[in-house]
């Protein structure tokens, strides 16, 4: 055992205890698949992650993304929670205001707007959902069919189902059925815009101009978009504030008009936190995924 670098940092929000906490180890060096795996499943929280030396010469530092359950490719919110760890354990960047942080996924650049963090969003992959998978995960999740207004399949390395419902208070009321969907193996995320029409038909799958016609009438309020997060499959029932799914679902609601180029999205009201994502498309096409970071602990682990 070596005695390395830890801090446990709150992502998301500015204020310690309201966002998603991540664990990071700032020196990841030496250590094998399973005991990184079994340090993970030991905090049991929704993501740790081990910071290494890039292996890219464009690169600042490397790191690994591991659930309780499985390591990931990708992940928002330890994208920014790593990046702030190692900021303030005195990681220098090649390039002012901007940092390359090399994960599985590729080289992620990460810039800096005075405290708060934002990552460019890896391209998503989108397809339509199987119907018959989607209602069965619309079963697990309680949901009639009029409350789902559009499904994709999103891919940014992570693959998530993402579901735009009708209704605030239908995404805040759900009480899912972990259990199937862990059976079913599918990671759900659910969102819904403040004060939206009721009037645009429940549908899956919807031409450009009609998604653009529904995203015209919402009027959005200062959080733009409500969303919840369910990774039952990955040993995590609810994710307090997911930036992956974020990252997905905004490529996906700018692109069909469903909403603004820029908004704040709010997570998790149903466990007591308060977590803002602030998206932003800029005029490339790039998605922006952004949000502050706060160190709750800072010491050492035997490990």
């Amino acid at each position: 055992m070596k005695t390395r670098p830890f801090q446990q940092v709150d992502v998301f929000t500015a204020v310690p205890y309201r966002g998603n906490p991540l664990a990071v180890v700032l020196d990841g060096t030496d250590l094998d698949d399973a005991e990184l795996q079994r340090f993970a499943q030991w905090t049991n929280l929704s993501e740790t992650t081990f910071l290494l030396p890039p292996t890219d010469p464009a690169a600042d530092y490397r790191v690994r993304i591991f659930t309780p359950g499985s390591e990931l490719p990708f992940a928002g919110h330890p994208t920014i929670g790593s990046c702030h760890a190692w900021l303030r354990a005195g990681g220098k960047p090649k390039s002012a205001g901007r940092i390359v942080q090399q994960s599985a996924v590729g080289l992620v650049p990460i810039r800096r707007d005075g405290e708060r963090l934002a990552f460019a969003a890896p391209p998503v992959k989108r397809s339509a959902p199987s119907p018959s998978v989607l209602a069965r995960v619309a079963a697990a999740l309680g949901l009639k069919a009029a409350q789902i207004r559009g499904a994709q399949m999103l891919d940014n390395g992570p693959v998530w189902m993402g579901l735009l419902l009708d209704d605030v208070d239908t995404v805040l009321a759900l009480k899912p059925d972990h259990r199937a969907l862990k059976e079913l193996r599918q990671k759900v995320g659910v969102a819904a815009v403040p004060n939206a029409t009721q009037e645009a038909p429940a549908l899956i799958g919807r031409s450009n101009r009609e998604a653009r016609a529904f995203g015209a009438r919402a009027q959005p309020s200062a959080v733009g978009l409500e969303v919840r997060a369910f990774a039952a499959p990955i040993g995590v029932e609810e994710d307090p504030v997911t930036g992956s799914f974020n990252a997905s679902i905004a490529q996906w609601l700018i692109a069909d008009g469903y909403m603004p180029e820029r908004y704040v999205a709010g997570q998790g009201q149903c466990m007591g936190r308060d977590g803002r994502v602030h998206i932003e498309r800029d005029a490339d096409g790039q998605v922006w995924v952004g949000g502050d970071a706060v160190t709750c602990i800072e010491g050492s682990v035997h490990l």
